[in-house]
């Protein structure tokens, strides 16, 4: 009796199917957002090893002590800058591997992605090479300086935490802009940041655990 091997490409999509209904059990309400993270093959932007848990509600290790976010986290965090109104132009600091990236690259209309870690960032642009994404622009710089030749952003998304919101980012945040970052250097909170003219209102949120938002470049 002939025994059919499962096709890897249709488990996948039944994995990244289970995902986007456990992110729907967990409160994420935003269609679109959803639709985004169906989207994107999140075991393309992982080792092979660590493919098998790509779809797992948890952070991954991508090298160079870093991690790929949780499923949950990148999807409350584009929610929460969605609600409401259309991401527009979009700045995101920490590039990583790439994922959150291409996952923003289907709710915003341009994608501003900055990576300090050279070989990390080359490692973004071979995993996003095969999605062909035209609105989404990669380049190694210090994050936490944002990218003002490209500036004013509607919305920024930073991936890592920072001790307090650097001026640079705000100083690019457009006229009714939102920015959510991770705050602390213990316990960590997203903080989204609303701009009003020159009046910057601030919410904090959820607790979560990044990476720390460094200086410079390697």
């Amino acid at each position: 009796m002939m025994v059919r091997r499962a096709d890897p490409a249709q488990a996948a999509v039944r994995a990244r199917a289970r995902m986007v209904e456990r992110l729907r059990a967990q409160g994420v309400r935003d269609e679109k957002v959803l639709a985004a993270m169906m989207q994107v093959p999140r075991h393309a932007f992982v080792e092979e090893g660590l493919a098998y848990s790509a779809y797992d509600d948890t952070a991954l290790p991508i090298g160079y002590q870093q991690t790929i976010s949780q499923p949950l986290v990148v999807a409350r965090m584009i929610e929460l800058l969605r609600a409401g109104r259309e991401l527009g132009k979009t700045l995101e600091v920490g590039a990583g591997c790439g994922y959150q990236a291409a996952v923003l690259s289907f709710v915003a209309t341009e994608v501003y992605s900055v990576e300090r870690i050279r070989p990390l960032l080359d490692i973004a642009r071979e995993n996003l090479r095969p999605l062909r994404l035209p609105n989404v622009r990669l380049k190694c710089v210090d994050g936490s300086l944002g990218l003002p030749e490209a500036a004013p952003y509607d919305t920024i998304i930073v991936a890592a935490a920072a001790a307090s919101i650097p001026g640079s980012l705000k100083e690019q945040l457009a006229p009714g802009g939102r920015l959510i970052i991770p705050l602390g250097a213990g316990e960590q909170r997203l903080v989204l940041i609303e701009r009003q003219g020159n009046v910057f209102r601030e919410t904090r949120l959820d607790a979560v655990r990044f990476v720390p938002l460094l200086a410079g470049t390697e």
